[in-house]
């Protein structure tokens, strides 16, 4: 591509994603967003400024060099690019669609003190990983050689994966293992096809097993294998990713009612067990008129699933406003493009049921912003006595979650917070010198970035302590 001045650069609008037409993608897993093409993608590149002080780089937990995979793409070297995110990041086609990049990355670009959209950083990302994903000929990974110590890791989610892919290419004998019967943690069963496809996630997999990390499923750290088993398998270090798998509930009248779930237990029902596919017996409930409760990614990914699942009405209740809805604007976007409802300002206070104990209708309390609470986002307050009453047949809780116990409390000595995560110090190492954990069994709830920069600090401080023990 030509050389181009700075002022053609920021006189190039940003690219606009190709994706599928609403009316059709609610009838089918297919991932909605089709990705940029080579073309698109030149495009878009070329409106990076190449700053000499790159803050895109400070805004990503995970430190990829974004001018310097930017620049490849822009020179048509998609290959060249997706080595130069291979270097810091093992799940570069998964960041690439589910990161929030307009709150990490893209909200550090100069662009924005211009008052005009950021680079597209995240699709950029995705077009490069997928470029290599699909190329005939995939580079061999580069890693250290083997220096005869072995590694476990508890859990098999972003933070357990790019810790994995770090310590594989320091030379370290790294096994995975994780309590279900698919690799991917969360990847797998919390995110739905439409929004990451299995296959991206199982090139990724793919990619870890080409640098010598093991993966074994259907195994639990903490009761299937303890940490003395660990131990005397001969392992030098221990990194517990086991993740935030206990779900959150409100604790209002009526939540026991047949037909209301938490999230993690609907998506975890069709993403992994694949409820409602042919051929598959796996139960989940469907309703004509399905209320999520929640505001985050995952109660969108679980209003959004609902309509695939063939709802008439799906609505989203939420107790505050859309602005302050802590899902990714695009997120929100393709929701209401599909049809979801989304009644913003309203709280859920108590369930009704049929005589048959399935849940029927819910009452509804509206309420209105009053000031800001501790996480700076104004606090909803009730509107005294409206309250209304939504007829609906299936409801999906998705109000958060907490950390996984099962390892917490199967470690002797093993200091956990009052909150029921594991204690580490900045280094992410834990009161037992052989472990270390990062991940939401740490901070609680994290994004996958989040929770892959975790992964890649502790990789590089386990490195640094190993070195330094044996």
């Amino acid at each position: 591509m030509t050389a181009l001045s700075v002022k053609e650069r920021v006189a190039i609008p940003r690219a606009t994603m190709p994706m599928l037409d609403p009316a059709y993608r609610i009838h089918t897993s297919e991932e909605v967003n089709l990705g940029l093409s080579q073309e698109q993608a030149m495009v878009e590149a070329s409106r990076c400024l190449d700053c000499r002080d790159p803050q895109c780089v400070t805004g990503c937990p995970v430190g990829i060099d974004i001018p310097g995979f930017i620049r490849e793409i822009q020179q048509g070297n998609a290959a060249a690019a997706a080595a130069v995110l291979r270097k810091t990041s093992a799940l570069p086609a998964v960041c690439g669609r589910v990161c929030p990049q307009e709150r990490q990355c893209e909200s550090k670009c100069i662009y924005n003190k211009m008052k005009k959209p950021p680079v597209a950083i995240g699709w950029l990302e995705r077009f490069a990983a997928d470029a290599e994903r699909l190329a005939a000929n995939r580079p061999e990974p580069e890693r250290l050689a083997p220096n005869g110590m072995k590694i476990a890791v508890a859990g098999s989610g972003p933070c357990a994966l790019s810790f994995a892919g770090d310590m594989a290419k320091k030379g370290y004998e790294v096994t995975v293992y994780e309590a279900l019967h698919e690799i991917g943690g969360v990847l797998k069963y919390g995110i739905p096809e439409f929004r990451l496809p299995n296959s991206v996630v199982d090139a990724e997999l793919d990619a870890l097993q080409a640098l010598g990390v093991k993966f074994i499923p259907d195994t639990i750290v903490g009761k299937t294998l303890s940490y003395d088993d660990l131990l005397a398998a001969g392992f030098n270090g221990i990194f517990v990713a086991s993740g935030a798998g206990l779900p959150r509930f409100m604790g209002i009248p009526g939540e026991n009612y047949i037909n209301i779930l938490s999230s993690n237990e609907y998506l975890t029902r069709i993403n992994l067990m694949h409820a409602g596919t042919p051929g598959y017996a796996t139960p989940v409930p469907r309703g004509a008129r399905v209320a999520v409760i929640g505001g985050g990614n995952t109660a969108m990914d679980s209003v959004r699933t609902a309509l695939r699942m063939g709802a008439e009405k799906a609505f989203l209740v939420y107790r505050r406003s859309e602005d302050e809805m802590p899902a990714r604007r695009e997120e929100i976007e393709h929701a209401k493009e599909e049809g979801v409802e989304l009644m913003t300002l309203s709280n859920p206070v108590e369930y009704l049921a049929d005589e048959r104990g399935h849940v029927r209708a819910m009452r509804v309390q509206r309420m209105q912003l009053g000031e800001p609470d501790e996480s700076g986002r104004r606090s909803p307050v009730p509107i005294e006595g409206a309250i209304d009453e939504i007829p609906v047949d299936v409801v999906v809780v998705s109000v958060g979650v907490s950390p996984n116990p099962l390892i917490p409390n199967s470690i002797d000595g093993l200091e956990v917070t009052r909150k029921g995560t594991i204690a580490v110090d900045e280094n992410l190492h834990s009161s037992i010198p052989a472990i270390f954990a990062g991940g939401d069994i740490v901070r609680g709830g994290a994004t996958v970035i989040l929770a892959m920069g975790d992964g890649r600090r502790a990789a590089a401080a386990m490195d640094e302590f190993l070195k330094n023990t044996n």
